[in-house]
Parts: structure tokens; C-alpha cells; sequence
């Protein structure tokens, strides 16, 4: 009898596999490659977004070219050792980035995986497309172009230069080289926010072996802080460990612990960050990579003596290369802004789902790293894959059209990839209907068949509408303005501290720093008492735009006449007057905020 339901499991398991298997043979592999070098679609780039744009196209029935200037798949995720995933989840638990996404999070065992097993799925994934042509150590030199269209690319194949043309492109290296080569229009970094020097600093993933695994997830389960943890395969702490380190390399910080365990017992770590590296520059970022090498011959001493569980780490190596978070932006039909991000906005066309924290590493100017918000979700426009200027091209990846700050969240590579199988299978239909890219950011019928396919394949699409409650507070417009420029931050808990009594400090930033993102940065930096009054609010906001204007300031000024010159402006509104009657209180940091704004829009223009 025993033997019997024994056989019976075997049999009903054997056949749940076969099932697997059948659905995994029905995947259409697509058409024969080609005999010559014409392609439906050449995606250039092998970064996690450039597989799932390749896989996608093949599985819609096109013949891809796939292009990769390194020796294998995956780039971030294998090269570059992030074997930590940044997931997107609904508040409600629903997994946002679903379709070969999901697919390829299944076959490597979850959020941390095993580097090895990353390449071999990658791998595995593109060569089960008998119409993916794979191009490894392939170097991409320029783009061809017919006037504004883009048919084609020159590589380096070989030691030799080669042509490759294609019926559409998609850009999927990390820094939208093919985009920029082809003129497409850009921003870097935080130059949209006047701060180009602002890039958020690069890391470099290293391994370690010999971690009490045990010992980390106890200490971290049991540290008593919320925002740490660990399962059996990841772990995230040591905050206050590694800020306290102090570098020898004054360009470098090392941050808390995001820590991946491999399937041999080795131990990958995210944590060391790297300034003065300029992202563009190859020879820039392996200078970086030597410098953070030799640092962590100073980190290891240092971790084996305060990391619980690391007392006997040692180091094995680095990753191959730099994980960098930040640097072209291009610009497309639509630029996805923090608002849309932050306010939970859906689109007529999306195309996938995010909903990652505002993430701002630390920069070398601004060495802690920032929270600016937390949505709820948010989609990405068919419209942020369509660049300007350039037809038959779709960039995807942390390149997209997103505004720096928008991009602190929709950077993430499960976005990427989404827009990846996006961009595969708008292709298909651009191809198939001969209708450019552009012409479908305007067509509700083009973007529904593509929404309608993906759908089929996987992924999460559902409408949605939610309000945020920071929304409906009555200084959120003044909130927006400031948000906008990079100068609040609401956190995890979207909590902007609207209802704190706003102090000198503050204050003094929010003034001076406006005023700089105006581009009437005080000669003098502006300085209030502590506790500041409503007085010394209104003095000072006046004696700035004074300066900003150019004029002479007003030996005699104070608070009845201050209070007159912001309402001459339109700066002190009908609303704000209640909030600054009495000269002698202390404001919150609601009214000031919205009062700082909307001189920021005065200066602008805007008001």
C-alpha cells in the first residue's frame, strides 16, 4: 500500500514537471536568423534589459541581432555581481514586474541568486530563440543613419568592423551610448535640478568566504532595528558598522551591508561606495575599481573586527565592474517626473509598473544618501522609451526618459526589463503594422495591442488609482515645487515633517539652496536666529529677493513692511497671511515651505 501512493506522488510529480516543460516548449522561438546582415530588430547592449528586449522581439515573431561588447550576459546582474534584486511590489504584496522578469526571478531562485546560475539562465533564455544571432565581445563603434533614422550600427566583431542593419533598434547599454551616438537629446545626472556635478557615487560589489551565516541572520533578526533583517539566502544591516568606518580614500564611504550568499558559501556584498569616478570614461572607471581595491585592504581588517558573523571573512575578489546608478538621462516623448512617481500616477500607456523608494545614493558633495519618497505604484509610459529626435530607436533601462529625481526609483533593472519585453514587442508591431514609434505614442489602438500582448506573456498591467494622503495636505503644491528641486525628502513614510516648528537650520538650507536652483545664489549665506519667527522668516525672504533682484536692501525693513513687499509679488497669498500674522510665533514648516516656493516661482516667472 505504501509503495502504491508512493508511485502515485512520483507519477502526479513527474507529470506537474512534464506540464512545466510543455509550457516552456510552447514559447515561440521565433523565425530561421537571417543568412546575411538584415535583422528586424538589433538590440545593442546584453545588460538584463537587453536579454528580455531580444527574447521578447524573437518570441513576436522577428529576427534579433543581439549585441554584447562584453564575454557574457547580464551585465549588472553577473559582471557586475548585484545579485540582490531591487523588487517592486504592490503594497497589497502583488509583484509589479511580472513577464520575463518573473520568468527569469523563478529560474535563479528568487531576489538573491547565484551569479553562475544568472549567466547560465540568461544564456539559456536567448538560445532557446532560434532567431537571436548572439554577438558577444562585440564592440559597438557608431550608428548608421538615413537623415534622422537610425537603420543600422558599425561594431567591432573580431578585430574586424562590421555593419548590421536592422528595421528598428533598441538601446539597452546603461548609458544610452547607442541614443547619444545617434544625437538623441539628454540630460546627465542631476543636471535637470541644476547639479550636474551631482551624480550619485558607484559601488563596487566584492566577495567575501568563511561568514557565520547563522550568526549574521541572529544578530540582524535581533539588533532591534526595524530596517534590518536577513533570510537564508540575503541579509541588510550593519548600518551604523559601516558608516563608521573612516576611509583612507577620502573619496570613498562604505555604507551598511547588502549581502547575497552564492551557492558555494561565499558572500557577495553591496556597500562600498565610490566617488570622483566619471562614469563615461572607461579608463575613469577602472581607476576607480583599483582604488576601491586597494581601500578594501583597510575594510577587511575592519569588518572581520566589528561584523557580527564576519570575524573570520576573508576577501576572494571584486566584481568585474562598476555598478553605476546614474548617468544619461535621455530625453523622450514624455519624461517621467517625481510627482508622477511620488503621486501613485498611472498612464493611458504604460508599459510596466514600478514601485522602488526614491533612492539618492550619496554623492560626493552630499555624502548620506536620501529617501525621497515611497510610492505606492506608478506606471512607465509607452512615451519614456521614444527619444526625440532619432526614429526607429527605443532606449530602455536606467537611460529612459526619466528626470533625475524620478529616476531614483525607476532606475531599478525589474523595471528595466519589463521595458525591455516592452520594447520587444512594440517592435513586432511597428514592424508588422508599419507604423513608426512615434506614430504609436499617439495611437490608443497601437498601445493597447502592445499592452494586450504583453498581458498575454506575463505581465501585470492593471489600471489603478490611489492617493497618496500627503496630496491633500494644503501646502502640497508648496511641497511639489520644493520636491522637484531635489530639497525635501519625505522618506519611507512619505512624512515631509510639515507640522514641525521649522528651524534655523532648515530654514537656512531651504532659503540659500532655492535661491541657488534660481540661479540667484547669495553672495552672503543667509542666516536667521534660533528659534526663527515668523518675522525673521519674512525679513530674511525679502532681504534674499532683494539681492536676487540686484537692488538695495532696505536698512529700515521689518515686519509690516516685509510683509507688504511679499504680497505686492503675490509671494504672501491670501491663504498664507493667517499663517504669518503674528510676527513673535514660530511657523511650521508647511507655511515656510509653501512661502519659499512660491517666491522660487516669482524668481521663475511662474507666478
Amino acid at each position: 500500500m505504501l509503495k502504491r501512493k508512493i508511485f502515485i506522488l512520483l507519477t502526479i510529480i513527474l507529470l506537474f514537471s512534464l506540464a512545466g516543460c510543455t509550457k516552456q516548449q510552447q514559447v515561440d522561438p521565433g523565425p530561421e536568423p537571417p543568412k546575411d546582415n538584415n535583422f528586424d530588430v538589433i538590440v545593442v547592449g546584453g545588460e538584463p534589459e537587453g536579454v528580455a528586449a531580444a527574447v521578447s522581439a524573437s518570441r513576436n515573431g522577428l529576427t534579433v541581432l543581439l549585441i554584447e561588447d562584453d564575454h557574457a550576459l547580464g551585465g549588472l546582474m553577473t559582471l557586475g555581481k548585484l545579485n540582490f534584486i531591487d523588487m517592486n511590489h504592490g503594497r497589497d504584496g502583488t509583484l509589479l514586474t511580472q513577464g520575463i522578469f518573473k520568468e527569469f526571478h523563478d529560474r535563479v531562485g528568487g531576489t538573491a541568486f547565484d551569479i553562475e546560475k544568472a549567466i547560465a539562465v540568461f544564456h539559456d533564455m536567448v538560445d532557446k530563440q532560434r532567431s537571436i544571432v548572439l554577438k558577444l565581445n562585440t564592440e559597438f563603434i557608431e550608428p548608421i543613419k538615413d537623415g534622422n533614422k537610425l537603420i543600422g550600427v558599425k561594431v567591432r566583431e573580431n578585430g574586424e568592423t562590421k555593419e548590421y542593419y536592422g528595421k528598428r533598434l533598441i538601446d539597452a547599454t546603461v548609458d544610452a551610448d547607442l541614443a547619444a551616438a545617434s544625437g538623441v537629446p539628454y540630460t546627465f545626472a542631476g543636471e535637470d535640478i541644476g547639479e550636474k556635478d551631482r551624480q550619485m557615487g558607484v559601488t563596487l560589489v566584492f566577495e567575501v568566504s568563511n561568514v557565520d551565516w547563522d550568526k549574521v541572520v541572529k544578530y540582524l533578526k535581533n539588533d532591534g532595528n526595524d530596517g534590518t533583517g536577513a533570510t537564508n539566502k540575503a541579509a541588510w544591516g550593519y548600518t551604523e558598522e559601516g558608516y563608521s568606518y573612516e576611509p583612507k580614500d577620502p573619496l570613498m564611504r562604505l555604507r551598511g551591508f547588502n549581502a547575497a550568499r552564492q551557492d558555494n558559501g561565499n558572500v557577495l556584498i553591496n556597500a562600498l561606495v565610490i566617488f570622483g569616478v566619471d562614469v563615461l570614461d572607461p579608463e575613469s572607471k577602472k581607476e576607480g575599481i583599483e582604488r576601491a581595491k586597494k581601500e578594501l585592504e583597510y575594510i577587511m581588517p575592519y569588518v572581520r573586527e566589528n561584523f557580527v558573523g564576519f570575524e573570520n571573512a576573508q576577501l576572494v575578489g571584486t566584481a568585474e565592474q562598476l555598478y553605476v546608478r546614474e548617468s544619461r538621462h535621455i530625453i523622450g516623448e514624455y519624461q517621467l517626473t517625481i510627482d508622477d512617481v511620488l503621486e501613485n500616477r498611472d498612464h493611458w500607456d504604460r508599459i510596466a509598473i514600478g514601485s522602488y523608494p526614491v533612492d539618492v545614493q550619496p554623492t560626493a558633495v552630499q555624502r548620506w544618501g536620501t529617501v525621497i519618497g515611497n510610492p505606492a505604484r506608478y506606471s512607465i509610459p509607452f512615451r519614456c522609451l521614444v527619444p526625440l529626435e532619432i526614429e526607429n530607436l527605443l532606449v530602455v533601462g536606467r537611460s529612459a526618459s526619466y528626470k533625475s529625481l524620478a529616476a531614483g526609483s525607476a532606475r531599478v533593472i525589474p523595471i528595466g526589463m519589463c521595458e525591455g519585453e516592452a520594447a520587444g514587442v512594440a517592435s513586432a508591431y511597428s514592424i508588422k503594422n508599419n507604423i513608426s514609434f512615434r506614430e504609436m505614442t499617439k495611437s490608443k489602438e497601437a498601445i493597447q495591442a502592445v499592452q494586450e500582448r504583453l498581458i498575454e506573456q506575463g505581465a501585470y498591467l492593471k489600471p489603478f488609482e490611489i492617493i497618496e494622503p500627503i496630496t491633500q495636505h494644503w501646502a502640497y503644491e508648496g511641497v511639489k515645487v520644493i520636491r522637484s528641486l531635489g530639497l525635501l525628502d519625505g522618506g519611507y513614510n512619505n512624512d515631509y515633517r510639515l507640522e514641525e516648528p521649522m528651524g534655523k537650520w532648515r530654514f537656512q538650507n531651504l532659503l540659500n539652496r532655492t535661491l541657488e536652483k534660481a540661479g540667484k545664489a547669495p553672495e552672503k549665506y543667509i542666516e536667521v536666529p534660533e528659534p526663527p519667527t515668523n518675522e525673521d522668516i519674512l525679513v530674511s525672504t525679502v532681504l534674499a529677493l532683494t539681492e536676487a533682484e540686484g537692488n538695495t536692501p532696505d536698512s529700515s525693513l521689518d515686519f509690516a513692511k516685509a510683509g507688504r513687499v511679499l504680497i505686492e509679488k503675490g509671494i504672501m497669498t491670501e491663504e498664507l497671511k493667517a499663517y504669518f500674522a503674528n510676527k513673535d510665533k514660530q511657523p511650521q514648516a508647511a507655511e515656510v515651505t509653501m512661502l519659499v516656493a512660491n517666491m522660487y516661482k516669482y524668481l521663475m516667472g511662474d507666478l
